[in-house]
């Protein structure tokens, strides 16, 4: 009898060992499935694509170029609000606030960066070397310190350059002004891209025995007035595309109109708000090249061994409209190349 008993007493011990044995054999299963759970939100995680666009100021060609960026993005699976987070903050022309968003970048630590012009590109290069940068609407990225050239760029930053020849556009002004004997030339000197352009205004007119008149605004509240200097002096003004005066463009505009001055923007964008020639880029084809390096940097490859492209094509777009209220006529043969003629 007392045997039977230490005998029940033995299965009752093994019982709630046993018992005690599956707790612990179900507490480890459910372990794994919550690891599971945890590597499938970590996956999701990874899918989804941080993007820190820093834009120097909002004006039509850098909008464009922001466009077709994310146009590329979206047409190959990068979805904003579902696989992609879009961060864009505009500097206002402000280099103190662009550098301000560069450190806060650098700080969030994004997947990629799009930095939009000159200035907005340089903040961004020295706020962090680590991040992948692509840039786009930058004239000279090699002057402007952010890659080591163009074919071999050789750090975090690669992208596309706005560069087009300043000759084959004052051929062009010539063209259609060919008694152009000065020419007013508005530009910031304190940004590096409107620097290199101007050097090269100031060389073709040198070749071509004509007179350069500067006018130099450090920000798009003295574009006005400094257009307003050129008046009595110049035959035609030349805007580079150079983003303090670009922002302020109707100040140049209404200056031309009223004084009856054509002027020549390095863009095709101003032309539409009242210029009247240019053989530009386009620039929302601009941002679609960079938003094609994107996604080689998105699939693993090294933004130093992208090389800064430029866009080939020029696209000669006229304004006879604004030909018309400044008084002059653009030859046929100039109208014959063009790819756009805004005639209202």
């Amino acid at each position: 009898m007392r045997k039977i008993k230490w005998l029940s007493l033995l299965l009752i011990i093994g019982l709630l060992l046993g018992g005690v044995m599956g707790c612990g054999q179900s507490q480890e299963s459910a372990t794994p499935g919550a690891g599971t759970e945890s590597t499938g939100t970590a996956d999701k995680e990874e899918r989804l694509v941080t993007l820190g666009i820093i834009q120097y100021v909002a004006h039509p060609s850098l909008d464009a170029a922001r466009e077709g960026f994310l146009d590329v993005l979206k047409e190959n699976g990068y979805e904003e609000g579902s696989n992609l987070r879009v961060v864009h903050k505009d500097a206002q022309a402000d280099m103190s606030i662009a550098q301000t968003i560069a450190q806060q970048f650098a700080q969030d630590e994004p997947d990629l960066i799009l930095a939009i012009a000159t200035p907005t590109a340089q903040a961004m290069a020295n706020a962090t070397k680590d991040i992948p940068i692509l840039i786009t609407a930058v004239t000279d990225p090699v002057s402007a310190s952010l890659v080591e050239s163009m074919d071999k760029p050789g750090g975090n930053v690669t992208g596309t350059s706005d560069y087009v020849s300043i000759a084959a556009q004052l051929e062009l002004l010539q063209q259609i002004v060919p008694e152009v004997k000065n020419i007013g030339l508005i530009y910031n000197s304190g940004e590096q891209n409107s620097i290199v352009q101007a050097d090269e205004v100031k060389k073709y007119a040198a070749e071509k025995g004509l007179n350069v008149v500067e006018a130099t605004p450090t920000n798009s509240s003295e574009v006005l007035q400094a257009a307003q200097s050129l008046v009595g002096k110049v035959d035609a003004i030349y805007v580079p595309t150079d983003n303090t005066v670009v922002s302020a463009l109707e100040a140049v505009v209404k200056v031309s109109y009223d004084n009856q001055i054509p002027m020549f923007p390095g863009e095709g964008d101003s032309v539409v708000r009242g210029g009247i020639a240019t053989a530009g880029v386009n620039y929302y084809r601009l941002g679609r090249q960079t938003g094609e390096q994107a996604l080689k940097i998105l699939a693993g490859v090294n933004p130093a061994e992208i090389p800064v492209e430029t866009q080939t094509e020029m696209s000669v777009i006229v304004n006879l409209k604004a030909a018309e209220t400044v008084g002059i006529e653009i030859p046929q043969s100039v109208i014959d190349q063009a790819i756009e003629i805004i005639e209202e």
